[in-house]
């Protein structure tokens, strides 16, 4: 990964075959970035995206063999305790562009993937919502 300070955001450019959840949570955890905006878009392969299934309290993930196109990744940064939580979703499109999209847990770079993280200025933290069991912002 590449990374610069823009200003007040940071541009990240992660390298072909990274995660692209864990090079950016890896990113957060280093720069000790309390909260934020993350965006962010290019391409990837072995994308597993997923929707959160309320009555099984737990998520339903599809795997994505082959290329996509990203065309966005928008989340947020948080943190449960000394772990950061980038909560990611994207949308994606295959050749015949036809977009999916969810909740991002993986996607290795094919391209390039490019990521702005717009820093917070106070600690968000998460906790487990008793109802649903998701960690949610406690705010």
């Amino acid at each position: 990964m590449k990374s610069t300070k823009a200003g007040p955001f940071y541009q990240l450019r992660l390298e072909r075959g990274e995660d692209i959840p864990l090079a950016v949570t890896q990113f957060v955890k280093e720069k000790g970035i309390k909260s934020g905006i993350i965006t962010g878009l290019g391409a990837a392969e072995k994308v597993v995206l997923g929707y959160f299934d309320r009555k099984r309290r737990t998520y339903r993930k599809r795997r994505f063999s082959g290329e996509y196109e990203i065309a966005n990744i928008t989340g947020n940064i948080a943190w449960d305790g000394k772990v950061p939580i980038c909560h990611l979703h994207a949308a994606i499109a295959g050749a015949q562009l036809t977009v999916r999209a969810g909740h991002l847990f993986a996607g290795r770079v094919t391209a390039t993937c490019e990521v702005a993280i717009l820093p917070g200025q106070k600690r968000l933290i998460r906790s487990t919502d008793p109802e649903t069991g998701l960690k949610l912002l406690g705010l």
